[in-house]
């Protein structure tokens, strides 16, 4: 008798054997865990991309084309990526009232988690850039004297000095930086939108797109002065020497036929 109890198992040993099977398995986790959060993930940027496949029917089809190919009306947006998306929407540029030289930034039109939807729907269409995320545009800790080094470099041809803008050629121009969100100000160094080159991050590192970033908030911010008083849109020594030249001879010949009038009445008298 004492045999035959010692062979006996505890009943909950079954359970406990079943218990680390699952474990061993991954079985554990599936029974109780809650749904994976790669599916759900997945599930929701399906979602996204659906809605934003309506709202690119209603409001982009008709330019770009019923699947992005691009019309006569519209280039095609295959591959541009979520950036370039955010970018033109978020800024109000697209939907564009009008064709014309440049499409102006205006007044936005989709909230921010339509444009996220349609920049799903785009980004599905084909890889490109994708929209950065706030560690990576925000100027928190750059060094703003580089950043001014490279915007002298490969931007002021357009902005200018101080990122104010400029005229282009057959109607087109630079437009103001001041005030832009620096989300925008990345993505169009990321994608190159209308007139501007692309400066991806083989050419123009994030840390740099960074300190150019923080250059401009610094330049166009509240505590920015201009030491020698009037800045003349910014544009450095050729407008304030055309500014001098056009005033400076002007009072000049202004006082010389002055002078010369007073002249001939006095030689008359």
């Amino acid at each position: 008798m004492k045999k035959l109890s010692a062979r006996r198992r505890h009943p909950l040993t079954a359970v406990v054997v079943l218990l680390l099977a699952l474990a061993a398995t991954g079985g554990l986790y599936a029974a109780f865990a809650p749904a994976d959060k790669a599916q759900a993930d997945e599930t929701a940027q399906s979602l996204a991309i659906e809605e934003g496949q309506k709202l690119y029917t209603v409001g982009c089809a008709s330019c770009h084309g019923t699947g992005g190919q691009g019309t006569s009306d519209g280039p095609s947006i295959v591959g541009v990526g979520s950036a370039a998306v955010d970018f033109q929407v978020g800024t109000g540029r697209m939907p564009a009232q009008q064709p014309g030289a440049q499409v102006p930034a205006k007044k936005v039109i989709y909230s921010q988690s339509e444009i996220d939807q349609l920049a799903a729907y785009v980004a599905s269409l084909g890889a490109g850039p994708i929209r950065p995320t706030e560690k990576q545009y925000s100027p928190e800790g750059a060094d703003i004297a580089r950043g001014g080094d490279l915007f002298r470099t490969n931007c002021a041809q357009c902005h200018n000095f101080t990122g104010e803008g400029g005229a282009l050629t057959n109607g087109k121009y630079a437009p103001n930086l001041e005030g832009v969100d620096p989300k925008h100000i990345y993505e169009a160094m990321q994608t190159g939108p209308q007139n501007m080159p692309s400066f991806p991050d083989t050419t123009l590192p994030e840390k740099e797109k960074q300190d150019i970033i923080a250059y401009i908030k610094t330049v166009n911010g509240d505590d920015s002065e201009s030491p020698g008083g009037l800045k003349l849109g910014g544009l450095g020594p050729v407008s304030e020497g055309l500014f001098g030249w056009i005033f400076g001879l002007g009072a000049l010949i202004a006082v010389a036929i002055w002078v010369a009038a007073h002249t001939a009445k006095a030689k008359k008298s």
